[in-house]
């Protein structure tokens, strides 16, 4: 169960794409840790989109799916990273990927890096 407490020390933990971020310095490499999304794509919200891709425009659904994913999956990665005692999560990367067939799509998401121990001052 996440307390408020919790929840701060969560929303408190650095993630960077850094592999060697200047500003962080690392005491301890903890592991590498991965954070797993799967969200189903509605069949009308790909019609339209697909619709708005034929005559050239943008699909804001489609965005809309893609920035809630990945913030709940950054999200899941810092809750992996308060688990292990981890302050930070360097070298963060974020993979897509789409799995449709059978009337269905599924959109993947998997953000990983390496969990770390900052040094405290």
């Amino acid at each position: 169960m996440t307390t408020a407490k919790n929840q701060k020390e969560i929303d408190s933990i650095i993630l960077t794409t850094e592999n060697n971020p200047q500003d962080l310095f690392v005491e301890e490499r903890i592991e590498i840790i991965t954070a797993e999304c799967v969200y189903g794509m509605n069949l009308f919200r790909d019609f339209f989109a697909g619709v708005r891709n034929v005559v050239g425009g943008r699909s804001s659904a489609s965005q809309k799916v893609l920035r809630d994913a990945r913030k709940k999956c950054l999200s899941e990665l810092k809750i992996e990273a308060y688990s292990l005692g981890a302050d930070a999560v360097i070298g963060v990367d974020l993979d897509y990927s789409e799995f449709s067939g059978r009337g269905r799509s599924m959109l993947f998401i998997v953000a990983s890096g390496t969990a770390v121990k900052l040094k405290k001052e």
